[in-house]
């Protein structure tokens, strides 16, 4: 695909539905006792793994135009399936599944695509195990992963960093447990799963940075509606900062304080954004407008890395336009995505001209040149791809993506949403 730099961006979008809440409320819908209505679900690949992936275990769920419905079979509902699980590109779907498998009454084997099957899963294989669970794993830390009925206790756990997957797989198999199960977090991360969890019954508590889960005897359906992606809106609010004289708004955005660390940065570089038509149910939502303007550079780290992570390869391309020296620290979990977005970013971005040099756990970019268009890798990473289009649109030159359909493990549209934008 080619991309020529473009003019300004101007108009209203609405991006997708939050990927990390989506797959939730399948798997809690799933568990629950009644039918959940799921409007704003996210129709990307990830997603649909997590509904084929339930499907096989018995679970009715059906795709309208405007929802997903699932038939809740309860907490212990749940049938054999009678193949592989397979999850396809989705690190969200095999982790948080590890933590529902774990307590089931039933042997099951989980696998994904080549990339999954080089993300490492020891991590939540241990406190699993610790919980009593039967789970193999290829050099005990890879997919294909095999688990087998086990009775599950109460654990406090301390998480060695801040995970909302590695959290979530924790919390679910505590739906199963015998006792209370505590965890205690070095930061927070985002908290969709024990937003979910209140609103479908489970006495879940937050103190500070310790959780603490009674396993309940059932989950009650709730319908649930899914607030725009701010992963998916960062992309635009970085174009609408770089591209000159851009105006946009992007609608109905999940603003959760877990997830609004790119808001934050942003701002700090001096980007222009602002709040409209707030309001708070289960979720935060409101429309962000961005406004060009000019970055400069900031250092990036400690507690706010968890507060986002996913944005961090689209917050390089805003630093490469920015005056002055970013400095990115603590983002080790970058190299354990589905790619190594540490490395690939700072391969891509060096094709662009821009001086960046990367670190054991970050990179450190050196903006102030506008950068040039290149043929540039995706690496299969829907958020490589994504972020190097946000840096062809204000480049100097035509650019080339690679294998842009990447772009459907998250956001299926994204490159009609440029076109309907102006880019």
């Amino acid at each position: 695909m080619q991309i020529h730099p473009c003019g300004p961006l101007c108009g209203a979008i609405t991006v997708p539905g939050d990927k990390s809440i989506s797959h939730r409320a399948v798997m809690l819908g799933a568990l629950a006792n009644g039918t959940t209505h799921i409007s704003g679900f996210l129709m990307g690949e990830d997603c649909l793994s997590t509904i084929d992936c339930f499907r096989k275990m018995g679970v009715q769920i059906e795709r309208t135009e405007t929802e997903v419905i699932v038939h809740g079979v309860g907490l212990h509902g749940l049938s054999a399936p009678e193949e592989t699980l397979y999850t396809g590109n989705s690190g969200t779907t095999t982790r948080l599944l590890c933590g529902i498998l774990a307590g089931q009454s039933f042997a099951s084997v989980m696998n994904g695509d080549a990339s999954i099957q080089k993300r490492p899963m020891g991590r939540v294989i241990k406190p699993l195990r610790e919980m009593g669970a039967s789970i193999e794993g290829k050099s005990d830390n890879y997919c294909p992963l095999r688990i087998y009925p086990s009775e599950l206790c109460g654990i406090e756990y301390r998480l060695p960093v801040a995970s909302a997957q590695l959290k979530s797989a924790i919390l679910l198999a505590g739906l199963y447990a015998e006792g209370q199960t505590t965890i205690i977090e070095p930061a927070p991360s985002r908290d969709h799963t024990e937003r979910m969890f209140r609103a479908l019954g489970v006495e879940i508590e937050t103190h500070g940075n310790v959780i603490t889960l009674d396993p309940p005897e059932d989950l009650h359906a709730v319908d649930i509606t899914v607030p725009a992606d701010i992963s998916s809106a960062a992309f635009f609010l970085v174009a609408g900062a770089i591209v000159p004289g851009s105006e946009l708004t992007i609608k109905n955005v999940g603003v959760n304080p877990t997830r609004t660390g790119i808001l934050d940065v942003l701002r700090s570089m001096g980007a222009d954004i602002a709040e409209e038509h707030f309001c708070d149910h289960a979720e935060p939502i409101c429309d962000l407008t961005v406004r060009h303007s000019a970055l400069h550079g900031i250092e990036i780290g400690g507690s706010i890395i968890p507060r986002l992570i996913d944005e961090l390869p689209v917050i390089a391309v805003a630093a490469a336009f920015a005056e002055g020296e970013t400095v990115i620290r603590d983002a080790q979990e970058l190299k354990v995505k589905e790619s190594n977005r540490i490395s690939a970013m700072v391969a891509e971005l060096t094709k662009a001209g821009v001086d960046i040099e990367e670190t054991d756990d970050g990179m450190i970019i050196r903006g102030g040149r506008r950068p040039r268009g290149a043929t540039f890798d995706t690496y299969q990473d829907h958020r490589i791809a994504m972020s190097l289009a946000v840096l062809a649109l204000a480049a100097e030159g035509a650019s080339r993506i690679t294998a842009p359909e990447v772009v459907a493990i998250s956001y299926p549209d994204f490159f009609d949403t440029l076109q309907q934008l102006g880019g």
